[in-house]
């Protein structure tokens, strides 16, 4: 059933659990996702990342996300990731997705609060909710190919000492000034994937809970440790965007089929069948995780 994701994100700000929100850059991704969930009987979250807009257009994968959220057997919201273009968010909002996330995050903190205030008013008066950020998590300009933050390779010494954190008190301030509905905060993850393991400041997402009541995000959840991510969901990370490593499984699954094969041609059917499997095996596994198993 499709859903608000303010909703779903509140329930799990009081469970004191995460959410996945999952990138699905095609319809295998679509149909892996919701199996997961199914299986477990969670909620979730299915999310377009303006970034995969090369790979497949919102007018093309948001009918089908909505389509599959309205039919599934678990409350399912469907968002749209890292929306830097005004326009793609209103598109997205007008599409029927639940909830959008505005990044202004590389602008100036009036420029935030000012394009994510617009934007809360229509969300808001369509029934929606926003995302925003405030921060900077790392991505594919600092760690790859721009347009590819999926496959970025994030190497945690290059980074060490790096003061780019979100403040707590900015954070308060930009709640209070956007009324925006949920926050994704940097505190060391990045997107991508990681050469060395990410050394998170665990504290300063509890910093941030304290002076702000709305759900906080973290973005870049592929590679954190079961244990890390489950200090962060009980310091107060609600939502967790997961997508390189679920991909990455898929490929995997795919190789391994395609190499018992030998000199054999495979049917391209069976590669779309094992590329399925082996996203939704990953996916049932960080679901675990998020909700503190």
């Amino acid at each position: 059933m499709l859903v608000k994701m303010n909703e779903l994100l509140k329930e799990a700000q009081t469970k004191k659990v995460g959410i996945g929100a999952y990138n699905v850059p095609n319809l295998e991704a679509v149909r892996a996702v919701i199996a997961a969930a199914e299986e477990l009987n969670q909620p979730v979250i299915l999310a377009h990342a303006q970034v995969h807009e090369p790979v497949i257009p919102l007018s093309e994968i948001g009918p089908i996300m909505v389509q599959y959220a309205k039919q599934a057997k678990v409350p399912v919201s469907v968002h749209l990731d890292h929306g830097t273009s005004f326009d793609l968010c209103v598109q997205a909002l007008e599409m029927g997705f639940t909830s959008v996330m505005f990044d202004a995050s590389d602008q100036s903190f009036e420029e935030n609060v000012k394009g994510t205030s617009e934007m809360v008013k229509i969300a808001h008066a369509l029934g929606a909710s926003v995302e925003a950020e405030l921060g900077h998590v790392f991505t594919s300009e600092v760690g790859g190919e721009a347009g590819a933050e999926d496959r970025v390779v994030y190497n945690v010494e290059d980074h060490a000492g790096d003061d780019m954190y979100t403040d707590p008190e900015a954070a308060r301030k930009f709640v209070e000034q956007t009324n925006v509905d949920c926050l994704a905060i940097a505190f060391g993850t990045a997107h991508g994937i990681y050469l060395t393991k990410p050394e998170l400041n665990l504290n300063r997402v509890s910093e941030i809970a304290e002076v702000v009541d709305i759900p906080l995000v973290m973005h870049g959840g592929s590679g954190v440790s079961k244990e890390d991510m489950q200090t962060a969901i009980k310091n107060g990370i609600c939502k967790i965007n997961y997508f390189a490593y679920m991909n990455k499984s898929g490929g995997e699954k795919v190789k391994e089929y395609i190499t018992s094969l030998g000199s054999e041609i495979p049917f391209f059917d069976e590669i779309i069948k094992k590329g399925i499997e082996g996203m939704k095996e990953n996916v049932v596994e960080s679901m675990k995780v998020f909700s503190m198993q």
